[in-house]
């Protein structure tokens, strides 16, 4: 008996995706593991195995298709020594009951209405309709409606109705000019030249996340600006101590120091769940990463139990496993604390929305030379502002400043993150 391949739920949280791509075709030979499609979910983009050995036998979902809800058949296939003829009779044989059913309908008496009957079922059925004769095709509209289309000047032949057999009501006249305000809307758009670009799946969660965690977490932010200039010693001198072996960036400092300030500051390493507020043991630190179409934020696991080396390799697998859409969803979902950073850009400061259910998020600028005093000197150090942005339901005012100083401490003297 043939088999459906049903949509696949590729997260706890997926409800329905969008097929990508069909990596077969109908009449392919497949295998349990062969690869035979690509399916966008919320986060990334997917490949589905097939589960069972078989034939390729109908492709039910075309290639771009989207909200197919989860389970949902999206194609058809043969086991051994079936064939799409074998379906189709299966589906042929539900059919002579509903045929018996119409022969019945079909088969019932006729009635015969005289002339005059029928003059007045058209007298009853045209009451209140008053029909409009354009190109001998009749069109029937309110008397209300007819007035109204009269006074903004609007040809009822473009008006589908929806009303009884197709009459034109108020609201049809009504909702067409809103319609032609829009069209001109688009006339105008048009003419600046601007594309009209559908939104992905991806860029539609950001979005209802984004206004969620604004809707719902009373933001607060905190700012500081850190001296980066030991830091960037130690960096320079453990780079070139590896011999081009392996290359440290500062992001890859900065997470180790957020993890660390953590484990100091454990009320900030929290979630909020309503009825109870969960506090982490682990440092699980979510990492903003910019990929085509939106951004996502795989997740750096046990940071606390890492050293700069392997928050550094386990950084660029990420990385790259993101802006190909080859992360697993263990590898997005979750997380303890987020970090953005957007110092490659150039930004000097910025805040950034929480990822809920997370309590805090850290936006980490660029490293800059500025002026600054130091025992009543004027001199030249690198300076990075950070800000850290709070959910007050979960992280206290007290709570975001003492991370922000512990989390300073950190960064001034890195030597302190390897005890």
């Amino acid at each position: 008996m043939s088999l459906n391949i049903l949509m696949p739920a590729l997260s706890p949280t997926m409800e329905e995706g969008t097929l990508s791509k069909w990596l077969v075709k109908e009449g392919d030979i497949v295998t349990s593991g062969d690869l035979i499609a690509e399916i966008e979910t919320d986060k990334a983009t997917m490949e589905v195995e097939s589960i069972d050995d078989g034939t390729i036998g109908k492709i039910l979902v075309n290639e771009g298709q989207e909200s197919i809800k989860v389970n949902e058949p999206i194609a058809i296939l043969l086991l051994e020594g079936e064939t799409l003829s074998d379906i189709e009779s299966m589906h042929e044989a539900k059919l002579p009951e509903v045929t018996k059913n119409l022969d019945k309908i079909e088969n019932k008496p006729k009635i015969d209405i005289s002339s005059k009957e029928m003059a007045k079922i058209e007298l009853v059925t045209d009451k209140n309709i008053e029909p409009v004769k354009q190109n001998k095709t009749r069109i029937f509209v309110s008397p209300l409606a007819k007035r109204l289309a009269k006074q903004r000047n609007i040809d009822l032949s473009l008006i589908s109705g929806s009303g009884a057999n197709g009459r034109i009501l108020k609201n049809d006249i009504e909702n067409f000019n809103n319609n032609k305000n829009l069209l001109q809307s688009e006339i105008t758009l048009n003419n600046n030249k601007s594309e009209l670009v559908k939104n992905s799946s991806m860029r539609k969660t950001i979005a209802e996340r984004l206004v969620q965690s604004k809707n719902e977490a009373p933001h607060f932010y905190l700012s500081l600006d850190c001296n980066i200039d030991q830091l960037l010693k130690i960096r320079s001198l453990i780079n070139l101590k590896s011999n081009d072996q392996y290359k440290i960036s500062v992001n890859d400092m900065i997470i180790k120091a957020a993890s660390s300030t953590l484990i100091k500051v454990p009320q900030a390493n929290a979630s909020w769940e309503n009825e109870n507020t969960r506090y982490f043991k682990n440092t699980d630190i979510s990492v903003a990463v910019a990929i085509d179409g939106g951004l996502i934020t795989p997740i750096i696991k046990n940071v606390q139990s890492k050293g700069l080396l392997e928050i550094s390799e386990d950084m660029k697998i990420l990385a790259n496993k993101a802006k190909s859409g080859k992360l697993l969803p263990e590898e997005y979902i979750g997380g303890s604390f987020s970090i953005s950073n957007l110092g490659m850009y150039g930004i000097k400061e910025f805040s950034a929305v929480i990822n809920p259910p997370q309590g805090a998020i850290l936006a980490v600028g660029s490293g800059e030379k500025r002026p600054i005093v130091i025992n009543d000197q004027i001199t030249i150090a690198n300076m990075m502002t950070v800000t850290l942005s709070c959910d007050h339901r979960v992280v206290d005012g007290a709570v975001g400043a003492e991370f922000l100083s512990v989390f300073k401490d950190f960064i001034e003297n890195p030597s302190l993150m390897l005890l």
